[in-house]
C-alpha cells in the first residue's frame, strides 16, 4: 500500500506521540504539532521525556525523515489528515473541559482545505465531534462531508505496559457519514493490525467512556471490598488472587489508595455529565467515582491507626515517606495521582511527607496541587531515615526488602510486599 497521505498529529503527550511515530513507521509522512516549545526541542534532540516512548523509536521516526515536530501551524496547510489528540481534563466544578479541544479546532479551521480529514481522538461525551467540532470546522464556509471529512477514534494508550505496541491496539473508527467512515478506516488500517468500525460517531465516542467507567466500577468494587474484608480481619488482596483460579465468570481488579491518571478519575466523569443532561443519572458510575475519590481518606485513617499502634503516636509529628509519586508502577506520570492528595492530607494532619520516587525526581505544577510544584525526590538513604513508610505507588525499581528491614513501619496500599515475598511484622496492609 502506498503512504502517500501526509498527516498531522495535533498534541504530543501521552497518547499523540505514540500515535505519531506509529505513523511515520508505516511510512507516513508525520507533522507533530504542539504549543510546549521545549517539548519540540526535546523530540527534535530525540528526547521523548516518557519511558513508554523509547527513544529507538523516536530515533528511528526522526532518522527516516517521516516524522518531525513543530509549532508553525502553517504546515496544516499541506497536510491530507489532522488527527487531535489534545487533553480534555475537568474543570473546576468536575465538569468537562474542552478547551483544548476546541482551540485545537480553531486552529485545524483556520488551514482547513477541501479534501481533508479530520479526526478527534481525545476522550469525551458523547457528541462532541458532531457538536463541537463540526461546528467550528463549517464557520470556514466548508461543508462536513462535501468538502472534508470527519471522524472519531478513541486513542487506547496503557503507558507502562509493555506488552502492547500502539500498532497492535485495536483502533475503533467511527465518522459523520460513510466516506469519512471509509478513510478513516483506510488511514488507520495502514498503520494498526485491526480496524473496529461502528455506525457513528457518538457510538465511537461512548466506547471509550464505557472501556473506562467499566474499569472505575470494578476498582471500586474491589476498594469497597478492601475495606469491607479488612473489617472482618481478612485479606482482600488474597481474596482477589483465589478468585481470580476460576476460569470463567470473574476479572481481577485490585484495591489501593484511590486511582489516577488521565483516563479513570476523569473519563467516567464524562459519561456521568453527559448521563445527567440526557436525564438519566448514571448512579453506578456516580458512586463509583465517590468511592475511589474517598480511598485516600481511607489510608490516612489507617496510617493513623498503625502508627498508633505501632509506635505509639499519630500522624501528627511523624515524618512519613510516601513511596511512590506517579500513579501508577513504571511510568512517571502524576496526573490525579493519589500520592499527592496523600501528601497533603499528611500534612494538614501535622506530620511531614517527604517522598521518594526512582521515576519522578521532581514534581511539576499541577493546578489542583499548586503547593506541591517543585518537590524533589528524597535520595534513597534519606528515605530510609524516615519513622514510617506508605507504599501508594509499586515500582519495581524500589528494594522493598531493604525498606522494611529500615523501616519500624511500612503501611502497604499495594500489597506491593507481600506480591514480592517481603514478609516483616511492621508491615500492615492498607
Amino acid at each position: 500500500m502506498r503512504r502517500s497521505a501526509r498527516v498531522a498529529v495535533i498534541g504530543l503527550g501521552y497518547a499523540g506521540l505514540p500515535m505519531a511515530l506509529a505513523l511515520a513507521e508505516a511510512g507516513f509522512a508525520t507533522l507533530g504539532l504542539d504549543r510546549d516549545t521545549a517539548k519540540l526541542a526535546r523530540l527534535m534532540a530525540g528526547e521523548s521525556g516518557m519511558r513508554h516512548v523509547g527513544a529507538a523509536a523516536l530515533a528511528a521516526a526522526l532518522r527516516s525523515r517521516h516524522f518531525t515536530a513543530t509549532a508553525d501551524w502553517t504546515r496544516l496547510d499541506a497536510v491530507d489528515a489532522v488527527l487531535i489528540c489534545v487533553p480534555t481534563p475537568l474543570g473546576p466544578e468536575r465538569q468537562p473541559d474542552l478547551s483544548a479541544v476546541e482551540a485545537a479546532a480553531r486552529s485545524v479551521a483556520w488551514h482547513l482545505r477541501p479534501g481533508q480529514l479530520v479526526v478527534l481522538e481525545s476522550t469525551t461525551w458523547p457528541g462532541t465531534t458532531r457538536q463541537v467540532v463540526q461546528p467550528i470546522l463549517e464557520a470556514t464556509g466548508l461543508r462536513c462531508g462535501e468538502d472534508f471529512f470527519l471522524a472519531y477514534s478513541p486513542e487506547r494508550e496503557d503507558p507502562g505496559n509493555a506488552g502492547f505496541r500502539t500498532a497492535g491496539i485495536p483502533r475503533v473508527v467511527g465518522g459523520a457519514d460513510p466516506n469519512a467512515l471509509h478513510l478513516a478506516e483506510t488511514l488507520y488500517g495502514a498503520v494498526v493490525e485491526r480496524v473496529v468500525p461502528v455506525g457513528s460517531l457518538e457510538t465511537a465516542e461512548a466506547v471509550k467512556l464505557t472501556e473506562n467507567a467499566f474499569r472505575a466500577v470494578n476498582i471500586a468494587l474491589a476498594n469497597e471490598l478492601k475495606l469491607a474484608f479488612g473489617a472482618m480481619g481478612i485479606d482482600a488482596w488474597e481474596v482477589v488472587a483465589a478468585a481470580a483460579s476460576k476460569p470463567f465468570g470473574f476479572m481481577p481488579f485490585w484495591p489501593g489508595p484511590g486511582v489516577g491518571g488521565h483516563c479513570i478519575p476523569v473519563d467516567p466523569q464524562y459519561l456521568a455529565w453527559k448521563a445527567r443532561a440526557a436525564g438519566v443519572p448514571a448512579r453506578f458510575v456516580e458512586l463509583a467515582g465517590e468511592i475511589n475519590a474517598d480511598m485516600p481518606f481511607h489510608v490516612l485513617t489507617a496510617l493513623e491507626a498503625a502508627l498508633r499502634a505501632r509506635l505509639g503516636r499519630g500522624v501528627a509529628g511523624s515524618r512519613i515517606l510516601v513511596l511512590g509519586a506517579a500513579y501508577k508502577p513504571g511510568i512517571e506520570d502524576v496526573r490525579e495521582s493519589p500520592a499527592l492528595r496523600l501528601i497533603e492530607l499528611i500534612e494538614a494532619q501535622g506530620g511531614d511527607a517527604p517522598y521518594h520516587d526512582p521515576l519522578v525526581p521532581e514534581l511539576p505544577c499541577l493546578p489542583e496541587h499548586p503547593g506541591l510544584a517543585g518537590r524533589r525526590s528524597l535520595p534513597w538513604a534519606a528515605a530510609l531515615d524516615c519513622d514510617a513508610a506508605l507504599i501508594v505507588t509499586d515500582h519495581d525499581e524500589v528494594d522493598y526488602a531493604a525498606l522494611c528491614a529500615a523501616m519500624p513501619l511500612v503501611v502497604d496500599t499495594r500489597d506491593a510486599c507481600g506480591r514480592r515475598g517481603v514478609r516483616g511484622s511492621g508491615i500492615v496492609k492498607a
